[in-house]
């Protein structure tokens, strides 16, 4: 039993098959995936997955679809007049499980930073004030996403994830010791992520989730199909499991438990 906790199905690429893909999911083992939101739009579209698809049966299997909604840091700067009013109304639905995809991210020069920061700080109060948990992107920006995780705590607890995770351990550390999970994707894969991998070896069984970040980050032996989908997760899983040094049913029992108690408790 399988949970990717980081899905985009909502992506135009999979608009001729989302079912298929689904199906094929649920026929590899994922029982549950969320799809994550990156605009007020595609984060109304995540919600109508998770209530199109709360209980899909196939075969002998179940899978259900849960959905988060907010705006990531690379769109923010594209936000319109009522696009937060649209996530914050969004957000009390019925299948919404997290808040976000939010966070900070240096690496692209898509939003200003200042925004970036604003909107990260609007998503993190939301999650506190409805106590779901976080769904948070870092890339190129590690201290300016503890500053403010650091100021969040301060306010009262928080909870999630640091999604599809490529920072040092010293991050993972405090991150885990603010009570964030630590969520790795395909990239735990390929032959440059030594360093990634050093990292996941470290990281307690307790505080550890998987995902695909599909439609992006297709992990090897599969990489060269273009498009990634939840159904590849287990090839993740078994290179999480080999660093470790568990079998992969042990692990992928554990990721699905951790996945659990954070999103549908």
């Amino acid at each position: 039993m399988l949970f990717d906790s980081h899905t985009h199905l909502d992506d135009e690429s999979f608009a001729g098959d989302r079912t298929a893909v689904i199906a094929r999911a649920a026929a590899a083992g994922v029982h549950d995936l969320i799809t994550v939101g990156t605009t007020a739009a595609s984060s109304a579209r995540c919600l109508a997955l998770a209530a199109e698809y709360s209980a899909l049966s196939v075969a002998n299997s179940r899978i259900r679809v849960h959905a988060a909604v907010g705006i990531q840091p690379n769109y923010v700067g594209d936000a319109e007049f009522g696009d937060w009013d649209r996530i914050l109304k969004l957000a009390g639905q019925p299948g919404v499980v997290a808040i976000g995809e939010t966070g900070l991210d240096r690496h692209w020069d898509y939003s200003p930073f200042d925004l970036q920061e604003d909107f990260f700080d609007r998503h993190i109060r939301l999650a506190q004030q409805l106590g779901l948990p976080c769904i948070i992107h870092m890339r190129s920006c590690e201290e300016d996403v503890l500053s403010m995780l650091r100021e969040a705590r301060r306010r009262g607890p928080i909870v999630g994830v640091m999604h599809s995770f490529t920072g040092s351990w010293a991050a993972a550390d405090e991150c885990i010791e603010m009570g964030l999970a630590i969520s790795f994707a395909g990239m735990i894969t390929y032959k440059k992520s030594d360093a990634l991998r050093a990292c996941l070896a470290r990281v307690p069984e307790t505080s550890i989730l998987v995902e695909t970040d599909s439609p992006y980050l297709t992990p090897e032996p599969v990489r060269k199909i273009r498009r990634n989908e939840p159904a590849h997760l287990g090839h993740t899983v078994m290179r999480l499991a080999e660093v470790r040094g568990v079998d992969w049913q042990t692990l992928a029992q554990r990721t699905t438990h951790n996945a659990q108690q954070l999103f549908l408790k």
